[in-house]
């Protein structure tokens, strides 16, 4: 479930106030998720998606092969997109915790020092080096399989320990609320994502898009395709099924009515779209899905 605010998805997250963590390990062949921000802190660990671009605020950064983020700004927007990544065997696992995790005034215990100071600098995001995440690669690669507990969070507060020790991660965005850049053309792109995620449960054609920036039909075909790297179709197939996806993970929906929701014509149409861009069915992707997610 998600509370739209402009092109911006405000992601309400399925930790809940028992929870200590909420913790995703899957596989995947693309990022589809649009940008967006939530309450909740947020470990993310990428793995074999070398050409995904990383946005995190003002930072816009491509990774390598490795990459591992926190954020912890409630109003820092981030997104993962696919554009350069080649591969489709990427390894993704998402932490999300809530900043009461550490209870009274536990964070501020002498032991806790160095993550205090970490999760006070992840406001505007941190990127850890390869060196720290060979040093939580195995604890991050085991734990959702952690049967017990107890144990597993007390193995979560052992990697964000030895991650506050790293000295050379580097914080990504130069504020936690900044935004696209201001210039004519980004505000004409900014303009099109807010339409487009107000309006994606809607048909949407090139003409409207066209005349909203006051540019012809096939200008601005070539403009998005040169400023996104991607087709303007291909865009709203993407945010579309990045809805899709959320509703399929986070509610009880059948899948025509999350089909119909998310803006798709027709089930068999979702359906033939949905397994091209991920390889499975809905039905397949909510099943593996919900095998997967654990809550600790």
């Amino acid at each position: 479930m998600n509370i739209d605010t402009g092109y911006i998805i405000r992601e309400i997250t399925p930790l809940s106030d028992k929870d200590c963590f909420y913790i995703v390990d899957r596989r995947k062949k693309e990022f589809t998720y649009p940008l967006h921000s939530h309450a909740e802190f947020e470990l993310n660990y990428i793995e074999n998606a070398a050409g995904v671009r990383r946005i995190v605020g003002d930072s816009v950064e491509i990774i390598g092969n490795y990459d591992l983020t926190l954020i912890t700004g409630e109003q820092l927007e981030h997104v993962w997109e696919h554009y350069q990544c080649k591969s489709d065997n990427i390894r993704e696992i998402t932490i999300q915790f809530s900043s009461d995790l550490f209870f009274g005034n536990l964070i501020h215990k002498n032991q806790f020092n160095s993550i205090r100071k970490m999760l006070e600098k992840a406001k505007n995001g941190l990127s850890f080096p390869m060196e720290s995440i060979m040093k939580v690669y195995k604890m991050l690669d085991t734990l959702s399989s952690e049967k017990e507990g107890f144990i597993a969070v007390i193995r979560f507060l052992s990697i964000l320990y030895e991650l506050s020790l790293s000295d050379n991660y580097r914080t990504l965005s130069s504020s936690s609320f900044a935004h696209t850049e201001d210039s004519t053309d980004s505000r004409r792109v900014v303009k099109i994502y807010e339409y487009i995620n107000a309006h994606y449960e809607n048909p949407i054609s090139l003409e409207e898009l066209a005349e909203l920036v006051g540019m012809t039909p096939v200008a601005l075909s070539r403009f998005f395709k040169l400023r996104t790297g991607k087709t303007v179709t291909d865009y709203i197939i993407n945010i579309r099924l990045g809805h899709a996806t959320r509703l399929l993970v986070d509610t009880t929906d059948s899948i025509a009515e999350i089909c119909y929701q998310c803006g798709f014509n027709n089930l068999s149409n979702f359906n033939r779209i949905f397994r091209k861009k991920k390889g499975c069915t809905p039905k397949e992707f909510r099943e593996n899905y919900r095998k997967k997610k654990m809550m600790i």
